[in-house]
């Protein structure tokens, strides 16, 4: 995260957690929530998947969760992130999501074109959503019905 955080310019995240906040973040999972790590036998991990809860306080929306994908630049466009989706669709059928979710920098048309190549469509946009820098950016709204 260190990586994708300094590159200031994939993703609306501009700080990698700490160990603690990590630690934080995955003992709070829920059973119908999880991580699916990318990790290759000499680098490590080179990729994660999240996906949780929407919105974990409003029941009418357990049925939607929030994906989001992390790769270290030089293992993109390996088929990683498809492999990463296979298992994080496949847990997801499995959990009972209806609906995922996911916002994506509106420079980041790779990413984008990423998305609708798994199936999701563009549903709306959050203008100057980001600010890193000083730089603003939109956020690009993407939703896949399960």
């Amino acid at each position: 995260m260190e990586t994708i955080a300094a590159a200031r310019v994939y993703s609306a995240i501009d700080r990698a957690w700490t160990a603690e906040e990590q630690a934080r973040y995955l003992t709070s999972l829920l059973p119908t929530e999880a991580v699916h790590v990318a990790i290759d036998a000499a680098e490590g991990i080179v990729g994660l998947q999240t996906m949780d809860r929407f919105s974990p306080g409003m029941p009418s929306m357990a049925h939607v969760g929030q994906v989001g994908t992390f790769l270290l630049p030089e293992w993109r466009r390996r088929g990683i992130g498809r492999q990463l989706w296979s298992s994080t669709c496949a847990f997801a059928r499995d959990a009972g999501y209806g609906k995922l979710v996911i916002q994506v920098r509106g420079t980041n048309t790779s990413a984008q074109a990423f998305y609708q190549g798994l199936g999701f469509a563009v549903c709306g946009r959050f203008a100057r959503q980001v600010i890193i820098d000083g730089v603003e950016d939109d956020e690009v709204l993407m939703e896949f019905f399960v």
